[in-house]
């Protein structure tokens, strides 16, 4: 049977989103392999995170992405593709635009002065 452009020959072939054998075995093999040293990786984070913190976080960030997925972005909209989020308003106490710089200062430092008592 010769094949003809436009034309799979019956072949539906690897379902859309399916890993092959081979990605998913070596995805087991790096899991494993992180698993086995847990241990040993939260020392090496820790000798890094002494004297880089931010690169300690980089690192453990890169490696989360081989176990855990990334997460697309997700709209959330209501009815019609309203915002739903346009009469939530949040409140973190004291505006901060609404007082003078003293009396924040003075408030930090009585804060830092009582600390502990």
């Amino acid at each position: 049977m010769a094949f003809k452009k436009g034309e799979n020959g019956g072949s539906t072939g690897r379902p859309k989103g399916v890993s092959n054998k081979a990605t998913i075995k070596i995805k087991e093999a790096y899991q494993k392999l992180l698993e086995d040293n847990l241990d040993n990786m939260s020392g090496w984070l820790a000798d890094i995170a002494a004297d880089d913190p931010e690169k300690a976080v980089t690192l453990m960030l890169k490696l989360s992405e081989y176990i855990i997925p990334k997460l697309a972005r997700q709209e959330v909209t209501g009815a019609d593709g309203e915002d739903l989020f346009k009469q939530i308003k949040f409140e973190f106490g004291d505006n901060i635009a609404d007082s003078n710089p003293e009396q924040w200062l003075h408030r930090d430092l009585h804060h830092t002065n009582n600390k502990g008592k």
